[in-house]
């Protein structure tokens, strides 16, 4: 059976290299061949270790914008598999239907009961049509809702997983009230006494991804973005060029370390060497150190402290002058 790869063009020159140490090494061993190919295999793989060296430790934004669509990347169930345990998954809004792009339910993380709410996209075509590419509908986010009323109500702290190109632009959405959906949620995610942490695993994408963004401490793992625009909208937008794509995702500084930088996050959460779908194991470990380090941090703080540390950690956020 054929294996599904994916290589990006900035990972060429490595995959190309990497090939040709392999049939090298095939070549060396057959000993029908009597020739010994130790000392070129010894270069090539200290060549090619230089090249991964070079190309991940200096990635551009609109590489790790490629990175965070990468179709091998972690998505939100596969976090909560490898992260907690006792996840039930909760469905409906109660009101029209049950989004498949927007989960949620209860979980376990070392033994802390939580919710857990995020965006979910497909493996391949059939589910990524199922999850509708991780672009929720209105009824996503009310459920969304719904399962953070519940657990405000029972006081579990919430853990919300960000990966979304955008919530879903659809006729149908709109007359259904995605924006007002999205703004609702806005509000009440302000309100919630029980902690909220944000984890923005993959792409966040505009007020698709702030539905469930609230939070007193919001973290982007390494090859994540979060914009209020995904660059190619940008691009078509500013330049009439989505070939331009690339610049906005530069101008739009909506990497880790430009969104630290402006305080918009509160934390990078560090990717295994080549991305999250290289090591998904690894990822989940770090990610999953994270949210137990925030999460007692928080669970220390009253309700109410929570919620004047929310308000004031958005409204510190951006600058503006009086004239």
């Amino acid at each position: 059976m054929a294996t599904f790869t994916f290589t990006l063009d900035f990972e060429r020159p490595i995959i190309e290299l990497e090939q040709k140490i392999q049939e090298l090494k095939n070549l060396n061993g057959s000993k029908a061949k009597g020739v010994d190919m130790g000392h070129e295999i010894q270069l090539l793989e200290g060549k090619v270790a230089q090249m991964r060296k070079q190309v991940y430790d200096n990635l551009t934004p609109w590489q790790r914008v490629q990175m965070a669509r990468h179709p091998k990347r972690p998505y939100t169930l596969d976090y909560v598999g490898k992260c907690m345990t006792d996840f039930v998954e909760l469905h409906g809004d109660r009101l029209f239907a049950d989004d498949k792009a927007l989960i949620g339910g209860f979980a376990k993380i070392d033994g802390i009961p939580v919710m857990i709410i995020g965006h979910q996209k497909g493996k391949d075509t059939k589910e990524n049509l199922f999850r509708n590419f991780g672009s929720a509908h209105p009824e996503g986010y009310r459920k969304a809702i719904r399962l953070m009323q519940m657990a405000d109500k029972f006081k579990l702290p919430i853990l919300c997983f960000v990966d979304t190109p955008g919530a879903y632009p659809g006729v149908g959405a709109e007359e259904r009230g995605q924006s007002s959906a999205i703004a609702y949620n806005l509000r009440e995610m302000a309100r919630f006494k029980v902690p909220i942490i944000v984890s923005v695993i993959g792409e966040g994408g505009s007020g698709g991804a702030l539905g469930i963004g609230v939070g007193d401490y919001v973290m982007v793992m390494e090859n994540a973005y979060y914009s209020v625009i995904s660059p190619e909208g940008c691009a078509a937008i500013l330049w009439k060029d989505r070939a331009k794509a690339p610049d906005a995702a530069t101008n739009l500084k909506m990497t880790g370390k430009d969104l630290l930088a402006l305080k918009i996050i509160d934390e990078i959460i560090p990717e295994p060497f080549g991305g999250a779908h290289k090591d998904p194991d690894a990822a989940a470990a770090n990610l999953k150190a994270a949210l137990l380090k925030n999460l007692r941090a928080l669970q220390k703080m009253t309700p109410d402290q929570l919620v004047a540390h929310r308000d004031q950690k958005y409204r510190n956020i951006g600058l503006f002058t009086e004239v």
